[in-house]
């Protein structure tokens, strides 16, 4: 827009423009571009604030004493509409997940009651009943998509509720996740088999044998595409789908592993254990950085401003970076929410690109405002909360066009598309030469032949042996290295040359 306004300006400063029309055609068009400049420039000013806002309290009052009615009084009408608790006893306890908008949301009942869910209008989309046990439940790359972790098989639904795809080679699958960036959907079962699969052509990826026996925990990191796994001995492992080793194995702690979460920024790791502690790593350095006691969470996760909820039983504590520098971190105590007496809590997930925090729990599905929580600037470039249709599918295919290959994922993604440093190796001195040579022959005197037959076991032929042995042994390291080569170059050439014919030799190289 900026070059056609100043196509616009010279036009119209040149004085050779005679069509009066058309030069009153251009005028308002320029002033029209003026006004959406500012216009743009105040939303940008006053709607779109650069840090989210989070609760301050005065004097000695603390923030984590604030309780969800205090904030309702408060807040707009609008955001008033994010608290709520839908009472369904008879299907839970309940799996959640969001599209990467926060537009809509997928809940899934351990009876087999499916429901997907538009957050902005509170409407019911689709709601289905699978008549059998779900585990989990996961959004594939847009709203059109979500897969369902069932009794025997994991299956892929439509928007309307269509069954679309059974996928059988995973067996029962206990936990689900989706790489958007790779379009992989990946799977953990109860044997503790890792599946990667790619949602654009049906294939499997990868099929990995953990070897730590069945696991409940599973993350992925959004910064590499790295999926961890918490496993019942305390370890934490991070795998990717072109190898079938694990990348890290880190001991977490003394006993199993209850969940797992990551920072949005992927450098930071979230673990709790059952021996009720709660723990922070640094994953450039894979060092513990901050151990929070007496509380164990069944669930974990990290807002997008970096927040971290924990959820056991029927209490939800957040924690906040008390810090406030991205180098150090303290978390402490920020927000904490009591669920009705005798809910036990399945699944915590904050919504992206609001203050709130949807809560997955065994009489249904609740909500409640975490004030800072989301990030209040969204890209619609990346996610967009009001998008149409056809930009949906606009999207759809540039998301294909930029997908990327499962070799793509590694801890460090930085190193992609870096150039590998030479490494030259150093010659040995002529010392460390003759000590390795000494090593050597002595290593074959000390060698003992076999016994062999009647025949081929004399003395003679023995002796003769252990000659050959140290002969090849010698024969192994350069007699004067360099100079060797050298001096032999020119001999073969002085004897090159005294082999020639007569009328030649006056073409030869003179000494």
């Amino acid at each position: 827009m900026l070059s056609w306004r100043l196509k616009l300006r010279n036009i119209l400063e040149e004085k050779t423009l005679k069509d009066k029309k058309l030069k009153t055609q251009l005028a308002s068009r320029e002033k029209l571009y003026g006004k959406s400049a500012k216009t743009a420039a105040k939303i940008e000013k006053w709607l779109l604030p650069a840090e989210a806002g989070y609760l301050e309290t005065d004097g000695l009052e603390k923030t984590w004493r604030v309780k969800q009615t205090d904030i309702a009084n408060e807040v707009d009408l609008l955001s008033s509409r994010n608290q709520y608790d839908i009472v369904l006893p008879d299907f839970g306890p309940y799996k959640l997940d969001f599209t990467a908008s926060g537009r809509h949301m997928i809940a899934g009942g351990r009876k087999g009651h499916l429901a997907l869910v538009d957050m902005m209008s509170m409407n019911l989309i689709k709601e289905i009943q699978v008549k059998e046990t779900v585990r989990d439940v996961a959004f594939l790359h847009n709203e059109q998509f979500f897969a369902a972790a069932q009794k025997k098989y994991a299956y892929i639904y439509g928007r309307d509720g269509t069954e679309l795809h059974c996928l059988k080679e995973r067996g029962p699958v206990a936990r689900l996740r989706f790489l958007k960036n790779h379009f992989l959907l990946a799977s953990v079962n109860k044997s503790g088999q890792l599946h990667y699969q790619d949602v654009t052509y049906g294939g499997m990826v990868a099929s990995i044998r953990t070897g730590k026996g069945r696991t409940d925990v599973m993350e992925v990191n959004p910064y590499n595409g790295v999926v961890a796994l918490g496993h019942s001995g305390g370890t934490v492992t991070m795998w990717k789908p072109t190898s079938q080793a694990p990348l890290v194995q880190m001991q977490c702690h003394p006993g199993p592993v209850s969940s797992v979460a990551f920072h949005p920024n992927g450098h930071l790791m979230a673990t709790s254990g059952k021996e009720r502690k709660l723990k922070i790593w640094d994953l450039r350095k894979f060092e513990e950085i901050q151990t929070i006691h007496g509380f164990h969470a069944k669930t974990l996760s990290f807002s997008q401003k970096g927040l971290l909820a924990a959820g056991t039983g029927s209490f939800v504590q957040i924690l906040g970076d008390s810090s406030g520098s991205s180098s150090s971190h303290n978390y402490s105590r920020y927000m904490n929410h009591s669920m009705v007496k005798g809910y036990q809590i399945e699944k915590l997930m904050f919504r992206p690109y609001e203050d709130v925090i949807g809560i997955g729990h065994s009489m249904g599905w609740s909500s409640i405002l975490i004030p800072g929580s989301g990030e209040p600037n969204f890209d619609s470039w990346v996610a967009n909360p009001f998008e149409t249709s056809k930009q949906r599918r606009e999207k759809e295919v540039h998301l294909l066009l930029d997908k990327l290959p499962p070799e793509t994922i590694m801890l460090d993604p930085s190193k992609i598309g870096a150039m590998k440093p030479s490494r030259r190796k150093e010659k040995p001195s002529r010392g460390e030469i003759e000590a390795e040579k000494e090593v050597a022959i002595e290593a074959a005197k000390s060698t003992e032949l076999k016994k062999k037959t009647k025949g081929r076991n004399k003395p003679s032929k023995r002796t003769k042996k252990k000659k050959e042995m140290v002969e090849n042994a010698k024969r192994t390291f350069p007699e004067q290295g360099h100079n060797n080569t050298a001096s032999k170059k020119r001999r073969i050439g002085e004897d090159a040359a005294a082999e020639l014919p007569a009328s030649l030799k006056r073409f030869a190289r003179k000494n």
